[in-house]
């Protein structure tokens, strides 16, 4: 199934920004002195830092977030990311999913 059109695209986004809001690690929030990261941003850190290998980038974004937002934000991505992917290609989200986990065509 290929996903097309954008009208709730405004919806999820607004939405996924209330999350963003709510899942700062308490730590975070309260220091002063450095800018609290959000969920979004610790899971695209911490899954570049997973396909380049580089365990402290990992570790420092693990302790942006709870390890539930952390979650929360890396399935987030991998959704997005295969939804671009599956549209760049024109193939499903299935396959496109599939092929990325080296697993054979369903």
């Amino acid at each position: 199934m290929i996903i097309s059109g954008n009208h709730n695209r405004g919806k999820v986004v607004h939405m996924f920004d209330k999350f963003r809001k709510l899942w700062r690690t308490e730590e975070a929030v309260r220091s002063k002195e450095e800018r609290p990261h959000n969920l979004f941003e610790a899971a695209a850190v911490y899954v570049a830092a997973c396909a380049e290998d580089d365990q402290d980038r990992m570790d420092e974004a693990t302790g942006w977030v709870s390890p539930e937002a952390l979650s929360f934000g890396v399935s987030e991505l991998a959704c997005r990311a295969v939804i671009t992917l599956a549209r760049e290609r024109d193939e499903s989200t299935t396959d496109v999913a599939r092929t990325l986990l080296g697993l054979p065509a369903a």
